[in-house]
C-alpha cells in the first residue's frame, strides 16, 4: 500500500530511486533496498545490477553470529525469469542470481521516498535489530557543484533491539565492472577513511574506456576484502557469504594477477572481481549507532555514441564530464563526500523539509518532488565547462531524442528556479551554436558544440519559446549584462517569423498570426492559424516588447507590440468557437501543400503530399481542425508563470480550460480507444492530447498522439486550471497522474513519455508557482505572492536566483524567510493584504510605501540565510 510518501507491500515493486549528481549519472535504489539501474557509465543502463553489488549486515556477540542477511526485502518481480546471462535470457531459469534473492533477507521492509531523500527500514523477527538506511545525493538549489557530485550516499542507523550488547557489521560489496586494461581493487586508509578503489591499470585517464569506482566509510573499525574468491560456477558469492556470515571480521584476499590473465577452468562466463568493505559498530541494548558509506565513480570521458559515428569508437567525438573537472578521481569524490557529509546532508535536508512543509495538497508536493529527480537522471548531462545539456528522456541503453530539444524543455520549470545558472547555459548554447545565419534555430542542439545538422528544422514552439525563456531567465536573475549580450540574437530569432528566408513562411506579412507550415512538439506540422502555436508567437512578441523597451530600443518595441496587438485581436475573434480555440483549416484543401512541395524543404526529404495528404480520404493528415487540443491556451500558462500578462481573452481562456476538462479529461480509459502509446490503461484517469466533441469533425488521420495521456502536457493544463481558480479540476488531473505512478504500477520517480525520466514532466514544478502565486522581477528586485487558497494558513517553498526559502501567511503576519543564499529585495507584491502595521528585518523596523498592493522599501535590502522579513498585518 501507499500512504503519503511511505510505500509498503506491492507498492514498492516498481521503485527505482535515482542517486547521483546532476550530469553524473545515477544508481537506482529499489523499493526493497537493492541497488539497480547502474547508469554511471555515460549512458543509460536500465535494469542493470553490476554483478553481486549489495549491502549486507550481521549481528554477533562474543560467542557466535546470531544472524546475517542481505539488506533488502523480497524480490519485487516475477519468479520465472528473466536471467541476465545472454545464453539463458528468457523464461524458465528463475530470477537472476545477481538480485541476491537467494540469500537471507528481511521480511518487513518499508520505503519512504521524499526526494531527494529516501529511507528504507528493515525489520525481521529473526534479526536482533532495526535498521534505517537513509540514501541521498546532495540536492541543494543554487549549489550546482555540490549537487553534481558523482556518488550515492548511504547512512545506516542500527537500533539494538536485543537484551545484550552486540557487534553489527554492515558490508558493501561492489563488483569491478571495468572490462579494459587490468582491473584491480585496492584498499587504503587515508585520513581515517577506509577506502576501496576499483580501477584499472594500464589505461590513461584520457582513454575512452578509462573509469573507476570507489567505496568508502568513516567508521572507526572496518575490515575489507580486496577480492572475492575466484572460482567457477557459483563459487565466488557462495564463499563470500560463508566468510561474511562467520564470526569475526573479513580476511583480506589479494591476487597478483589481474582477472584478464586468470583462466578459471570453466566454460562458463568468467567472474569479474568483487571487493567488500565492512564497517563494524558495537551497540548496547536499546541504543542506536550509525555507519556511513559513500559510493562514488569517475568515468570522465563522455563519447557521442549516437549519430553518424555510432559503432565506430575511433570516430566518436568525446569530451570531459564536468564532474571530472571538479574531482580528479572517484577517491577524491569519496573523501570530499565524507569530509563534507554533515553540511551536504544538512543543506539537502533543509531543502527537502522546506519543500515538504509546504501546505500544498499532498499530491502536488508528490508531483513536484518526484520530477525534480529527473535532474539527477541520465536524461541530463553537464558538458566540459559545466553547461547543461539534456535528452528528452532515455531508453534502456541510450538517450531518447537528443539536443536539449527546445520544444520539450519549454515545459520544464524546475531547472530555471532551482539552478538558474544551468538554465541560462542552455540559452547561451542555443543562441551561440544553434542559431543559423538566417535566424532559424533547429530544435535540437548538436554535439560536439559547433556541429551542424541538416536533419532538424526550426520548430515554432521551440524557437519562439526560446524568446520567452530568455525573458524568464533575465527576470529570474536580474542580469542586465547577460541580457544585453544575448539580445541581438534573440531579436534575430524572433524576426525569423516574418523573414524572407523563412521557407516555412510563418507570418510573412507581420499579422501576428502564424499561417504557414508549423513544425511542433507533436512531431509533425500544422498548416494555418491555430491558437496553440500562434500563442507562442504572441507571447514571444509581448516578452520581446518589454525587453526592447528596457534596453532603450523603443521603435523596435513599438513594432513588436503592434504585431502582437493585431495577432491577439484576430486570434480571439477568429479562433474561438464559443467553447474552445480550434484550428482554422479546410481539411479538403489539398492546395495548402502546394507551396511546400519542394524536396529540399520536406521533412525527412520525402514528398510533402505523401506525408500530409490521404488520397483515399481526400483529406489533409495530422491536423487538429475542430478538435479541443490540450495546448490550445498553453501560451497563457507560460504568461502567468513568467509575468508576461494577457495573451488571449481571459474569459475565453477560462472557457477553453473548462472545455478541456469536460472533453479531454477521461475519468477512466477502459471505454476509450487509444491506438497510440499506452501511458494510461483501464480504470486509470488522464487528460488526452486532443479530442473532438463532435466526432464527425474528427480528421481521419488526426494530429499525432491524440489519444495519449502525456504527463507534461497534463501538468500544464492542470496547473493552468489551478491558476484560473479551477483548483478541484486541476488537482483531479494531478492526482490521476500520480496514481498512475504509485509504486505498484509504475516507478514514482520515473514519469515516462518518449523514454524514461522524461524532461517534460518537470512542468510539475510550476504547481509551487501556481499555488503560491509566485511572481518575480529581479531587475527591479521585486518578488510577489498571491496564494490561490486563502481560507487557511499558507506556507510554501520559493526559489529565485541566489536564494531560496519559504513564505508563511496567516491572519496576523506574512513572513518571508531566506534559508539559503541571500536575497536582494526592493519591492514586495502581496495583493491579498490591505493594511500593514509594521515591517521588520532582524527586528529592525523598515521604512516603506504601500501602493496598489505593492510594498516599496525606501532602499534595497539584503536578506541573508536564516533572516526573515516579517510583515505584521
Amino acid at each position: 500500500m501507499k500512504q503519503g510518501f511511505i510505500y509498503t507491500e506491492e507498492h514498492k515493486d516498481q521503485i527505482s530511486f535515482p542517486l547521483g549528481g546532476i550530469g553524473s549519472g545515477c544508481i537506482g535504489l529499489t523499493g526493497n533496498g537493492r541497488l539497480k539501474d547502474w547508469e554511471i557509465f555515460n549512458r543509460p543502463n536500465k535494469g542493470s545490477y553490476n554483478g553481486f553489488s549489495h549491502f549486507a549486515i550481521k549481528a554477533e556477540n562474543e560467542n557466535e553470529v546470531i544472524d546475517s542477511r542481505v539488506l533488502q526485502g523480497d524480490l519485487p518481480t516475477h519468479y520465472v525469469g528473466l536471467y541476465s546471462d545472454e545464453r539463458y535470457r528468457g523464461y524458465g531459469f528463475g530470477p537472476d542470481r545477481q538480485t541476491m534473492a537467494g540469500f537471507p533477507s528481511f521480511k518487513d521492509v518499508t520505503f519512504k521516498g521524499e526526494f531527494p531523500l529516501a529511507t528504507v527500514t528493515f525489520k525481521d523477527k529473526s534479526f536482533p535489530g532495526k535498521i534505517d538506511m537513509t540514501a541521498f545525493n546532495p540536492f541543494i538549489p543554487m549549489n550546482d557543484k555540490d549537487s553534481s557530485i558523482p556518488g550515492a550516499f548511504f547512512e545506516f542507523e542500527v537500533e539494538n533491539t536485543s537484551e545484550e550488547t552486540l557487534k553489527y557489521s554492515i558490508c558493501l560489496s561492489l563488483q569491478n565492472p571495468l572490462l579494459h586494461g587490468s582491473p584491480v581493487n585496492v584498499y587504503s586508509n587515508e585520513g581515517g577513511f577506509h577506502i576501496m578503489n576499483l580501477k584499472t591499470n594500464g589505461l590513461d585517464n584520457e582513454c575512452i574506456d578509462y573509469g573507476e569506482l570507489c567505496m568508502a566509510t568513516d567508521v572507526q573499525e572496518a575490515s575489507y576484502q580486496e577480492y572475492w574468491y575466484r572460482g567457477s560456477w557459483f563459487d565466488e558469492v557462495g564463499i563470500f557469504w560463508k566468510e561474511f556470515s562467520s564470526q569475526g571480521t573479513l580476511k583480506n584476499r589479494s591476487y597478483e594477477k589481474s582477472i584478464e590473465n586468470i583462466d578459471n577452468g570453466s566454460s562458463s562466463k568468467r567472474s569479474i572481481d568483487t571487493a567488500s568493505l565492512c564497517g563494524v559498530i558495537e551497540i548496547k541494548p536499546g541504543e542506536k549507532k550509525s555507519i556511513r558509506f559513500s559510493l562514488t565513480w569517475n568515468f570522465p570521458n563522455y563519447v557521442k555514441y549516437w549519430g553518424k559515428e555510432e559503432g565506430s569508437k575511433e570516430n566518436m567525438p568525446k569530451w570531459k564530464n564536468y564532474y571530472a573537472k571538479l574531482f580528479e578521481s572517484a577517491k577524491d569524490s569519496a573523501i570530499y563526500s565524507l569530509e563534507q557529509w554533515n553540511r551536504l546532508y544538512k543543506e539537502t535536508l533543509l531543502f527537502k523539509d522546506t519543500l515538504f512543509d509546504s501546505t500544498l495538497p499532498e499530491e502536488a508536493i508528490d508531483a513536484v518532488s518526484a520530477n525534480i529527480s529527473i535532474l539527477k537522471s541520465p536524461t541530463c548531462l553537464r558538458l566540459e565547462n559545466g553547461e547543461f545539456y539534456g535528452w528528452e528522456g532515455v531508453m534502456s541503453y541510450r538517450g531518447s531524442c537528443e539536443g536539449s530539444c527546445t520544444h520539450v524543455w519549454n515545459y520544464a520549470y524546475a531547472l530555471p528556479f532551482l539552478f538558474p545558472n544551468l538554465e541560462r547555459s542552455m540559452r547561451d548554447l542555443d543562441y551561440t551554436y544553434n542559431l543559423r545565419e538566417d535566424g532559424g534555430m533547429p530544435f535540437r542542439l548538436q554535439l560536439p558544440l559547433g556541429s551542424k545538422s541538416s536533419t532538424f528544422r526550426p520548430c515554432v514552439d521551440g524557437q519562439l519559446g526560446g524568446v520567452l525563456k530568455v525573458y524568464r531567465e533575465w527576470k529570474i536573475s536580474g542580469d542586465d549584462d547577460w541580457l544585453r549580450n544575448i539580445w541581438p540574437k534573440v531579436k534575430k530569432s524572433l524576426e525569423y517569423a516574418w523573414s524572407e528566408k523563412n521557407y516555412d513562411q510563418w507570418d510573412p506579412d507581420k499579422t501576428g498570426v502564424l499561417w504557414g507550415r508549423q513544425h511542433h512538439t507533436l512531431d509533425m506540422e500544422l498548416f494555418g492559424p491555430n491558437s496553440w502555436l500562434t500563442g507562442f508567437y504572441l507571447i514571444a512578441l509581448k516578452a520581446a516588447t518589454e525587453l526592447a523597451n528596457y534596453l532603450g530600443e523603443n521603435e523596435t518595441a513599438k513594432e513588436y507590440l503592434k504585431i502582437f496587438e493585431k495577432g491577439k485581436d484576430w486570434t480571439d475573434k477568429n479562433l474561438f468557437n464559443g467553447k474552445y480555440y480550434h484550428q482554422l483549416i479546410d481539411l479538403k484543401d489539398k492546395s495548402i501543400l502546394d507551396q511546400y512541395n519542394n524536396e529540399s524543404l520536406s521533412l525527412g526529404g520525402y514528398d510533402i503530399f505523401t506525408a500530409y495528404w490521404s488520397d483515399e480520404h481526400s483529406e489533409l493528415k495530422y491536423q487538429i481542425g475542430e478538435g479541443s487540443a490540450i495546448d490550445q491556451v498553453v501560451a497563457s500558462w507560460h504568461a502567468n508563470l513568467c509575468g508576461v500578462g494577457e495573451i488571449f481573452d481571459p474569459e475565453q481562456t477560462k472557457e477553453a480550460l473548462k472545455s478541456l476538462y469536460k472533453y479531454n479529461f477521461k475519468e477512466n480509459m477502459r471505454d476509450f480507444y487509444n491506438p497510440c502509446r499506452l501511458y494510461s490503461l483501464y480504470d486509470e484517469a488522464g487528460i488526452v492530447i486532443c479530442d473532438w466533441p463532435e466526432d464527425k469533425y474528427k480528421p481521419v488521420v488526426p494530429v499525432p498522439y491524440s489519444e495519449e495521456t502525456m504527463n507534461g502536457f497534463e501538468y500544464q493544463s492542470a496547473i493552468h486550471m489551478i491558476q484560473e481558480g479551477m483548483i478541484e479540476e486541476g488537482m483531479n488531473i494531478v492526482k490521476a497522474i500520480r496514481e498512475r505512478y504509485n509504486g505498484f504500477k509504475r516507478n514514482p520517480w520515473n514519469e515516462f513519455e518518449c523514454g524514461s525520466n522524461y524532461a517534460r514532466s518537470m512542468a510539475s514544478y510550476a504547481l509551487l508557482l501556481a499555488f503560491s502565486g509566485f511572481s518575480y522581477h529581479m531587475p527591479y528586485r521585486r518578488l510577489g505572492f498571491n496564494p490561490v487558497i486563502t481560507e487557511k494558513d499558507f506556507k510554501s517553498f520559493w526559489s529565485i536566483d541566489g536564494a531560496w526559502g519559504n513564505i508563511e501567511i496567516n491572519k496576523e503576519q506574512v513572513i518571508l524567510k531566506v534559508l539559503y543564499g541571500s536575497l536582494e529585495i526592493r519591492q514586495l507584491e502581496l495583493s491579498f493584504i490591505d493594511q500593514i502595521k509594521e515591517i521588520t528585518l532582524n527586528r529592525e523596523e523598515l521604512e516603506y510605501a504601500f501602493e496598489e498592493d505593492k510594498i516599496i522599501f525606501q532602499k534595497e535590502y539584503t536578506v541573508n540565510a536564516s533572516e526573515e522579513i516579517i510583515i505584521t498585518l
